[in-house]
C-alpha cells in the first residue's frame, strides 16, 4: 500500500486499484460466475437474499477453487488488514449482477448495518469488477467520508434510494478492484445499459462479529478437507483456533456465530 491509498481509505473510505486482475484470473472469474448462475436458475443466491431486478449468488467460497483463492490473495488482505486492523474473517463471498435495463436502484446502506464502535472500524468489502463500472450499467456509488459519521443512512434519510449530495461513482474497468469501508455509505445504481454488471463482493469482519454466511456449515467436507491453515482461518472454521481466540480474549466470544 502507498502513503495515498492509506490517504483515501482514510478520508474517502474507499480505494480504487485499477487493473488488478490478470486477463487469465479475470476470465476464470467470469467463467465460473457464470457456471454458478446457470447452475442455481431461480434458486441462485437463496442462500443469502434476493434482490429486485439484480441476480444474486451466494456461498461462492464453498462453488470453485478460485473465489477461495481470491479471497486470501496478500495484497488485498493487507487493505483489509488496514481497515480493520485487528484479526477478521471472511463474512460472506457473493456474487451481485443489477439486470441489464433496469429501473432499480440499491438504497444507499453499510455493510451488516455496521456502526463503528470503540474498537474503530470493523468492516471492509472488496469489489472485484468482473464488467466495466460506468456511469450506465450500475456502478457502485459512495458517499466520501461517511465512515466516520457513525450513523446508518436508513435512520438519517427520507429516502436512502435517492441521489445524496456529493455522493460519487466508483467506475473503473473490468479487471480492478475496489475495496470499501463499508461503515461508509454506498449502494449499487440502476443498470441502463444493456448489458451485465458483475461482480464479487468480498465482505470481511472482525472476529468478533457474526459472520453473514456461517462457513463451517456452509462448506463440504470435502472442501474442508482441502484447504489451508490461511484458509481456515480466514473461514473461521479451525475449532482449535477458534477456541484459542476466544480465550485469549472474552470479547470475542461471539464471534462463532
Amino acid at each position: 500500500m502507498t502513503d495515498e491509498q492509506k490517504k483515501q481509505l482514510d478520508e474517502s473510505g474507499f480505494v480504487l486499484l485499477a487493473g488488478f486482475m490478470r486477463t487469465g484470473l479475470l476470465a476464470r472469474l467470469r467463467a465460473e460466475l457464470d457456471r454458478v448462475y446457470a447452475e442455481e436458475g431461480d434458486r441462485a443466491g437463496s442462500e443469502f437474499k434476493l434482490e429486485p431486478e439484480t441476480r444474486r449468488l451466494a456461498n461462492l467460497a464453498g462453488k470453485s477453487e478460485v473465489f477461495r483463492r481470491i479471497i486470501a490473495m496478500p495484497e488485498i488482505l493487507d487493505y483489509v488488514r488496514y481497515v480493520i486492523a485487528d484479526e477478521f474473517k471472511l463474512s460472506s463471498l457473493n456474487g451481485r449482477s443489477p439486470n441489464p435495463n433496469s429501473d432499480w436502484v440499491q438504497p444507499l446502506h453499510c455493510d451488516a448495518g455496521a456502526v463503528a464502535d470503540e474498537r474503530g472500524f470493523w468492516v471492509c468489502n472488496v469489489i472485484w469488477m468482473l464488467d466495466d463500472f460506468t456511469e450506465e450499467n450500475g456502478a457502485t456509488r459512495a458517499v466520501p467520508g461517511s465512515h466516520h459519521w457513525r450513523k446508518l443512512p436508513q435512520e438519517a434519510l427520507d429516502d436512502p434510494a435517492a441521489a445524496y449530495p456529493g455522493e460519487v461513482l466508483i467506475t473503473a474497468p473490468a479487471g480492478s478492484v475496489a475495496v470499501v469501508n463499508t461503515h461508509a455509505w454506498h449502494g449499487g445504481t440502476a443498470n441502463k445499459s444493456g448489458g451485465p454488471r458483475r461482480c464479487i463482493h468480498a465482505f470481511y469482519t472482525r472476529w468478533d462479529k457474526p459472520q453473514q454466511q456461517f462457513q463451517r456449515e456452509l462448506l463440504s467436507q470435502e472442501t474442508k478437507n482441502g484447504l489451508s491453515p490461511q484458509l481456515r482461518k480466514l473461514l473461521a472454521i479451525d475449532d482449535e483456533l477458534n477456541a484459542r481466540l476466544t480465550l485469549s480474549d472474552p470479547g470475542r466470544s461471539g464471534f462463532l456465530k
